[in-house]
């Protein structure tokens, strides 16, 4: 057999039973929920910044950076709201490689998926317990939504999965803003049918039941850049390229027309630094343009600890083990300049 079935996963009620939230944390992220959701819906001027790590690769440096993050939110809360990024699982372009604590609670050990839902389920139960900041994370498998659903803040639909049917439809059954990125080829019609999709009424298979969605109202989208047939990155995130987006949202009956700038990936060229050129350039854009100011919420930021980059098992404490981030110092700079210049 070329595939061989190891174990039953538990059901999500299973995990959600033995790892239960308490009413108070409920009550918490439910707050959370609302002011993000206002938002979208151009209620609240308030920015979004959706920050932290390529990968959660390590609870405790994880939950470090973010109990740092929370000392940075309360001094910057009047302009700013910050979603950190717990990302779980990492698409893989080539399939190889380190592909998220879901896979691998431990990095260097090998994969353990049962383990691996728990232990994420319990780094999102912590980061809203002790910082009260409920969290970002990708859907990388659809069915896995049930596991952190009472969790999480915010979904991102990734560059290799936004043309998957499986995706748009359960993000459709989602209540929490899911931000669609344009894929790696750079096709933004491919994006926005992803984000039709999403906001319409849908039925379908989903964990082996017959569901249907009312469609999601929040679902908008992400320019991350992207990539010719050559390889080369190329970023979207210029001023024509969110005015051109503002108008073909404009052209569609779309609800809540929103944009979040990706400023790594294809937009860096993945070199970390370019972070912070990227964000005020996207800042400066949107002081020259009304219909930019009103479309863009918010930036996404890979941020970690430590600076650049490590190969896994070098072992240095809050450094990414994918993508290189920006380190603390220059993260919190960032964080400050942005709410001076809003």
């Amino acid at each position: 057999m070329a595939m061989n079935i190891i174990r039953q996963l538990p059901h999500p009620s299973e995990i959600k039973a033995a790892h239960p939230l308490t009413s108070e944390l409920l009550e918490v992220k439910a707050r959370r929920d609302e002011e993000i959701k206002k938002i979208f819906r151009g209620e609240s001027e308030k920015f979004l910044i959706i920050i932290g790590p390529c990968s959660a690769d390590n609870e405790d440096s994880v939950l470090d950076y973010i109990t740092r993050l929370r000392e940075v939110q309360e001094k910057i809360k009047d302009k700013i709201l910050i979603i950190p990024r717990i990302y779980t699982g990492k698409p893989r372009t080539t399939g190889d490689g380190y592909k998220g604590m879901l896979h691998q609670p431990s990095p260097t050990a090998m994969p353990d998926l049962k383990s691996g839902i728990i232990a994420v389920r319990n780094l999102h139960m912590r980061a809203l317990a002790e910082t009260g900041f409920s969290a970002a994370d990708e859907m990388l498998y659809p069915e896995n939504y049930s596991y952190l659903d009472d969790l999480l803040a915010y979904i991102a639909v990734g560059a290799r999965s936004v043309e998957n049917q499986q995706h748009r439809l359960v993000s459709s059954g989602v209540t929490i803003p899911v931000g669609m990125k344009n894929p790696t080829g750079g096709d933004i019609s491919v994006m926005m049918n992803s984000i039709t999709a999403a906001q319409h009424a849908h039925a379908f298979i989903y964990r082996a039941s017959e569901a249907r969605s009312d469609g999601n109202p929040y679902a908008h989208a992400i320019l991350r850049g992207y990539v010719n047939d050559r390889g080369q990155s190329f970023p979207n995130y210029h001023y024509e390229d969110l005015y051109r987006l503002a108008e073909v949202y404009a052209e569609k009956e779309l609800k809540n027309p929103a944009l979040i700038v990706d400023t790594n990936h294809s937009n860096s060229g993945k070199k970390y630094l370019e972070q912070i050129r990227i964000s005020k350039e996207v800042l400066h854009s949107m002081r020259h343009s009304q219909e930019i100011n009103k479309l863009v919420k918010g930036l996404m930021i890979e941020s970690y600890i430590e600076d650049g980059s490590q190969k896994i098992g070098e072992n240095i404490y809050g450094k990414s083990i994918t993508d290189p981030c920006l380190g603390w110092e220059k993260s919190e700079r960032l964080l400050y300049d942005i709410a001076e210049l809003l």
